[in-house]
């Protein structure tokens, strides 16, 4: 048996996944959890990496890593971090990615360029951030890094003479690469940095090797974590695939570059050579995580409660911007609840009302892909509850598939690894996961849901 081990690098932990690479059953696992924060030192994801790796690698022929896009990791010339990566989820160069739009000559020449429109979370939009509040810092700067990149590198050893990679997928993600055109926007860089020009990562093809360990491993190139995800569960042309977890993600698989002046559509690249159009929210499980300590339970709990609520909360509508909001863009929004009176201010109506809330949320970000879907997939933690796919099938006003149970972004990264094993123009096919399909189960509620969260949305943020 070939074995090879995925890794999942995310805000929340870090997960491996050990895969006979033949046909995908994973053998063993294991999660470390990360640090909480919006910035975090970068050597905490490979003290938790090689937690995770330990006793767990010893028949592994391969590895690959898939991590959280768009991270800001600076280098300086000996390979150290000159300060803590800014996570996705930084909200704080919303000002910059703003400044971006203008100076290319608006939404539309980012979309030609990249693909995508710098919004707060885009690794472009943080090196403006950094040039302009942390100059010292900067010019010490020798090279940036995605935090797929930088684990990579250092499974490699992490010598200040290797050169890094990444690869397509995450590359795209950065609003400096050109998944249209497949190379580096050098000029876009240098102008988000106010004129430097620190080294990037050379791009790898999906199923080129990285390097090897120390030890003589294969390393695989990696990719960001929702393209491991596409790969993971083998999405096919018409699959649309809703993620809940800290973020909300939604895209789909496409053969041709995307290019959306709104800014909402992120045109990404995938990790088999293809492209991944992608809407993101900053708010999902966490959403229901704050609800749930709000009312003094967890979310076992708050699912109990919202259980007994009717669909729609009895007119309770919660509008989920707890973080801020990436789409729409609303960095500086904040979250708010309608819909109060005396018979509506119950725990129940309540809990039902923070699910309802992120869902519908997310199903804007779903309206905004171009394409007619052929089958939704629901993934991510949430998704395992009953109640939240049956209320997604509602809201959607489409059934919904939920795969069983797994870790598909560290599955996918185990698939590349196969992949730069075996080599071949394909990734190796392994079984698609089974899954559930779920139902609305109260015909014409999620319209009614939907038109009333978005009349009160509208008040707030027209």
């Amino acid at each position: 048996m070939t074995v090879v081990a995925g890794v999942d690098s995310s805000t929340q932990s870090c997960k491996i996944v050990v895969c006979d690479a033949d046909t995908g059953t994973v053998l063993r696992q294991r999660q470390i959890p990360h640090h909480e924060g919006t910035e975090v030192p970068p050597d905490m994801w490979w003290e938790a990496l090689r937690a995770a790796c330990d006793r767990m690698m010893r028949d592994v022929e391969a590895i690959a890593v898939a991590g959280q896009q768009h991270g800001l990791v600076v280098l300086d010339a000996a390979g150290h971090p000159v300060r803590d990566a800014l996570l996705w989820n930084d909200t704080r160069s919303a000002e910059a990615a703003g400044q971006l739009v203008d100076e290319l000559g608006g939404p539309q020449a980012w979309a030609d360029a990249v693909g995508s429109v710098p919004l707060a979370a885009h690794t472009v939009a943080k090196l403006r951030w950094f040039a302009d509040h942390e100059p010292r810092l900067a010019d010490r700067t020798v090279r940036v890094l995605l935090p797929h990149d930088y684990l990579t590198w250092q499974l490699r050893g992490g010598d200040p003479d290797t050169e890094p990679t990444t690869d397509r997928g995450d590359a795209s993600g950065t609003g400096y690469w050109s998944p249209a055109e497949e190379h580096y926007r050098t000029d876009l860089l240098s102008m988000a940095f106010r004129g430097r020009t620190p080294d990037v990562p050379r791009v790898l093809a999906p199923s080129e090797v990285a390097g090897h360990t120390p030890g003589g491993r294969m390393v695989a190139a990696g990719t960001g974590d929702n393209a491991a995800a596409a790969l993971g569960l083998g999405i096919e042309d018409g699959d649309v695939v809703v993620s809940l977890g800290t973020s909300g993600t939604v895209f789909t698989r496409a053969m041709s570059p995307s290019a959306d002046p709104s800014g909402a559509v992120n045109g990404f690249a995938d990790a088999t050579g293809a492209f991944l159009p992608l809407v993101c929210t900053l708010n999902a499980a966490r959403v229901l995580d704050s609800a749930a300590i709000l009312l003094g339970t967890d979310v076992s709990g708050l699912e109990v409660l919202a259980a007994q609520s009717p669909a729609g909360a009895d007119g309770l509508t919660l509008i989920p911007y707890l973080t801020g909001e990436r789409t729409p863009n609303l960095p500086n929004a904040t979250g708010s609840l309608h819909g109060l009176r005396p018979h509506t201010m119950r725990p129940h109506l309540l809990a039902r009302a923070a699910i309802e809330g992120m869902l519908c949320n997310i199903a804007e970000a779903f309206d905004r892909l171009p394409s007619t879907p052929r089958r939704i997939l629901l993934i991510g933690g949430a998704s395992r509850s009953r109640l939240i796919a049956h209320a997604a099938a509602t809201i959607f006003g489409r059934t919904v598939t939920v795969p069983d149970p797994g870790e598909y972004v560290a599955l996918g990264a185990a698939r590349q690894a196969a992949w730069a094993l075996r080599g071949g123009p394909r990734p190796p096919r392994w079984a698609t996961p089974p899954g559930t399909e779920f139902y609305t189960l109260v015909a014409g509620a999620g319209d009614a849901i939907r038109q009333r969260y978005t009349e009160v949305r509208d008040q707030h943020y027209p």
